[in-house]
C-alpha cells in the first residue's frame, strides 16, 4: 500500500491546512460551534470556493477526488482544526446522489445543503430496524433522529421502507417539520418529523447505496479522530514539558513518559487502521474494514481523551483550554454511525457467519 500523498492531494491538504490555520482557528470554532446555526456560513462558502467540496466527490459527478484517501486526508485536517462545519453529511450525500445519478453542482458549489436522514430513536444504526414508511405514491411517515447538519439543510435524503425494502427518497426541508438543536460537542443536528410528507424516490432498494455512504462516513470520522488525537497528544506532551513540580518538568518523570508513549502507540494504531479502511473503501471488503476501524477508533479515542485530561490536571476541564473541546469531540464521535459495541458486534457476526473475507484477515 502506498502511504505517500499524490501531488494533487498534497496541494489540497496544504490549501485547507493554511485556510483553517488562518481563518478558522480553534478560538473561532469555539465561538460559532455552540450557538445557532452552529456553524459559520461565510467560512462554509469560502471553503466551497476553495474547491474543497469537489475534492470529496468523484470526477464522474463533477468532483476531482472522492476516494477513501481523499476523504481521509481532508478529514484529518478538519479534525486537527476541530472544525464543526457539516462535512460529514456532505460526503454521505455526495455518495448517495452519485448512486442515484443525480446532478451535484449545487451541493459541490455550496449553494444547497443536504442532510442524510437514516437514524431513528429506536433504530440508531441498523437499516433493517428503521420504521419510517413510504407509500406507493412516495409519501413518508416517521421520525428521523440526530440528522447531522439538518439544522441548515434545504434537502433531506431519507431512508424509508416499503414492505421490507429500504428505499432512498429526497424530501424538501420546507415540507417536513425540522427541530434543530446544538450538539454537546459543537455543531448542529435536527430531528425530522414526517407525516404523510411528499417525497421524491431517488433509489429503489437502496441498502447497498446507503451502506456505501455510511462506509465513506465512517472513514471520514475515523480520519477526523486521528487528527483530533494527534493534536491532543501534542498539547499533552507540550504541557508535560512546561509544567514543573519539585523543581523539574513533570515530563521528566518516567511514569508520565510511559503514559505519553502509550498515547502515541494508540494513535499510530488508529492511523494505520484508518488508512486500511480508506484503501478498502468501495471494494468488496469495505464494510468489514470500516467496522474494524470504527471499533478501534472508538476505544483509542476514549483512552486519548481521558489521558489528555488527566495529564493536564485541573486546567483540562476548563472551557477556555482547547484540550477540553478536543476530548469532548473524541468521546462523542464514537456515537456517530455506530459506536464501539455496535461495530464489534458486526465483526463478530461476520466471523460467526463464516465469512471467507474474515477468515483470510
Amino acid at each position: 500500500m502506498d502511504f505517500n500523498l499524490t501531488e494533487d492531494r498534497r496541494m489540497v491538504l496544504d490549501t485547507i491546512s493554511r485556510f483553517l490555520q488562518d481563518q478558522y482557528p480553534v478560538e473561532h470554532r469555539i465561538q460559532v460551534a455552540y450557538d445557532a446555526p452552529f456553524h459559520d456560513l461565510s467560512k462554509w462558502r469560502e471553503l466551497a470556493e476553495l474547491g474543497l467540496f469537489s475534492a470529496l466527490a468523484d470526477e464522474s459527478v463533477g468532483g476531482f477526488g472522492g476516494t477513501g484517501f481523499d476523504i481521509a486526508v481532508i478529514f484529518e485536517a478538519l479534525g486537527k482544526a476541530l472544525n464543526c462545519e457539516p462535512f460529514l453529511p456532505l460526503v454521505m450525500a455526495s455518495r448517495l446522489l452519485g448512486s442515484a445519478g443525480r446532478d451535484q453542482q449545487t451541493l459541490l458549489e455550496g449553494e444547497q445543503n443536504y442532510a442524510v436522514a437514516i437514524s431513528e430513536p429506536d433504530a440508531p444504526y441498523e437499516l433493517t430496524d428503521i420504521s419510517c414508511t413510504a407509500t406507493a405514491d412516495h409519501r413518508l411517515s416517521g421520525r428521523k433522529s440526530a440528522v447531522y447538519g439538518g439544522q441548515i439543510a434545504q434537502k433531506f435524503l431519507v431512508a424509508a421502507k416499503v414492505g421490507n425494502t429500504v428505499n432512498l427518497y429526497q424530501v424538501d426541508a420546507n415540507d417536513a417539520e425540522v427541530i434543530s438543536y446544538g450538539l454537546i460537542d459543537g455543531g448542529g443536528a435536527a430531528e425530522v418529523l414526517l407525516d404523510d410528507t411528499q417525497a421524491e424516490l431517488l433509489i429503489e432498494n437502496a441498502a447497498q447505496a446507503l451502506s456505501g455512504a455510511m462506509n465513506a462516513g465512517i472513514v471520514a470520522l475515523c480520519a477526523e479522530a486521528v487528527g483530533l488525537m494527534a493534536v491532543s497528544y501534542e498539547m499533552t506532551v507540550d504541557y508535560l514539558r512546561q509544567r514543573k513540580q519539585f523543581g523539574r518538568p513533570i515530563g521528566s518523570f518516567q511514569a508520565l513518559q510511559h503514559r505519553a508513549v502509550d498515547m502515541l502507540t494508540e494513535i499510530e494504531q488508529a492511523r494505520s487502521i484508518t488508512i486500511k479502511a480508506a484503501a478498502e473503501l468501495d471494494g468488496p471488503q469495505a464494510s468489514r474494514y470500516a467496522s474494524m476501524a470504527k471499533n478501534l477508533i472508538g476505544r483509542a479515542s476514549r483512552l486519548i481523551a481521558e489521558e489528555a485530561i488527566q495529564l493536564h490536571g485541573g486546567i483540562a476541564m476548563t472551557w477556555e483550554y482547547p484540550v477540553s473541546h478536543y476530548a469532548k469531540r473524541l468521546i462523542m464521535l464514537d456515537h456517530q454511525l455506530g459506536d464501539t459495541d455496535y461495530h464489534l458486534s458486526k465483526v463478530i457476526d461476520d466471523l460467526a457467519s463464516g465469512s471467507p473475507n474474515l477468515r483470510e484477515a
